[in-house]
């Protein structure tokens, strides 16, 4: 023990970024977990912590998928960093040095280590199937209450960065960062999901690719959950940033690079974000166009506050430029948006019905 809470190095975690820490951080989880829940510190270090063992197939004769686990049952646990994310870390392909009057260099360059982070570099399978589980850091396995399938009570991140890898090669990630969809009730503050690698070079021609693979930055509890609070958290690069459903509450959500920035499976009970910062996305809000991850669409009652956007026409990576503010091509969405775009042209294309009121600031 030391202090308030656990400390992961108390369980062998090195944070030297070459170690693999995967056991040493189930440790804590599992030694909170059997005590009844608490804080497990990690602490900064310039390394980070790295997660290199492979993901669990099956839990209980279940699809687990995930390579740290949040054991089932209702103790309350948070995973906490030494200091909040600093967001906004770019994943834009290398611009051209106007006062060099030439590129940057052509390697892959490394991304800021300023964050208390959590990388993996587990390659995972590449998983095409929308409907099925996805492969993930972190998880808890499938249960047996509500609709969400609900296995453990409730389940807290705050200051820490997930990384997933990007294979050079094919240009997107096969993995999702954290998969909450089994937790009824979830708050994370202070946190950023990500790559592990810029998205691109533009002397090497490469830049993200649509993704085959259905990867989301972080997945939210399924139906019939009990709140799920987040505020001041990123997603960049995946396919889906933010995979919500009903009684959410999001104070600041900032999408970077995302195919799709929010989608909504089912809201019957109202959702709420107050901002969106949305830079580079194909699409910023949408509902999900078949049953997500084995979670099933329903009507989505959404408001939110206001989304300040970017739209990256004309900018690499192409697969981030703006499509649609909003996609709901089954008219599932009720509520309102509203929208701002500092500069360039007006406009906010949507598809959707009345029902759902888009306004501009």
């Amino acid at each position: 023990m030391s202090g308030f809470g656990i400390n992961v190095f108390d369980f062998g975690a090195k944070g030297d970024g070459v170690s693999d820490d995967t056991a040493a951080i189930q440790a804590a989880i599992d030694f909170s977990a059997a005590r009844g829940g608490g804080k497990i510190l990690f602490p900064y270090t310039k390394g980070g912590y790295r997660i290199a063992s492979p993901a669990i197939e099956e839990i209980n004769g279940k699809p687990f998928r995930a390579q740290l686990v949040i054991p089932a049952g209702s103790a309350n646990i948070q995973l906490e960093g030494e200091m909040p994310c600093r967001l906004l870390n770019s994943y834009i392909v290398r611009p051209l040095d106007a006062v060099k009057n030439d590129f940057v260099p052509t390697t892959f360059g490394t991304l800021p280590a300023d964050n208390t982070r959590i990388f993996s570099d587990w390659e995972a399978p590449e998983e095409k199937d929308p409907t099925a589980r996805p492969w993930a850091i972190l998880a808890a396995p499938e249960g047996n209450s509500c609709k969400g399938h609900f296995s453990v009570s409730q389940f807290s991140i705050s200051n820490l960065e997930f990384r997933v890898p990007l294979d050079r090669e094919k240009m997107y990630p096969t993995q999702t960062a954290v998969n909450l969809q089994n937790v009824s009730r979830i708050n994370i503050s202070d946190c950023q999901f990500c790559l592990g690698e810029q998205v691109g070079d533009t002397l090497l021609q490469k830049e993200l690719q649509p993704n085959p693979c259905h990867t989301a930055g972080l997945i939210a509890s399924g139906d019939q959950n009990d709140d799920n609070v987040l505020r001041n958290v990123a997603s960049q690069g995946f396919r889906y940033g933010f995979v919500l459903g009903e009684h959410v509450v999001a104070d600041y959500l900032y999408v970077h690079n995302c195919e799709e920035g929010i989608t909504f499976h089912d809201c019957s009970h109202l959702s709420v974000i107050h901002h969106v910062v949305a830079q580079h996305n194909t699409v910023i809000l949408s509902t999900t166009t078949a049953d997500l991850f084995g979670m099933p669409k329903g009507p989505c009652n959404v408001s939110v506050g206001s989304v300040n956007f970017e739209c990256g026409t004309g900018l690499k990576p192409a697969v981030s430029q703006l499509r649609y503010g909003v996609y709901d091509p089954e008219n599932r969405l009720h509520g309102s948006l509203v929208w701002h775009k500092p500069w360039g042209k007006k406009e906010f294309p949507a598809v959707c019905s009345e029902q759902f009121e888009i306004k501009r600031f």
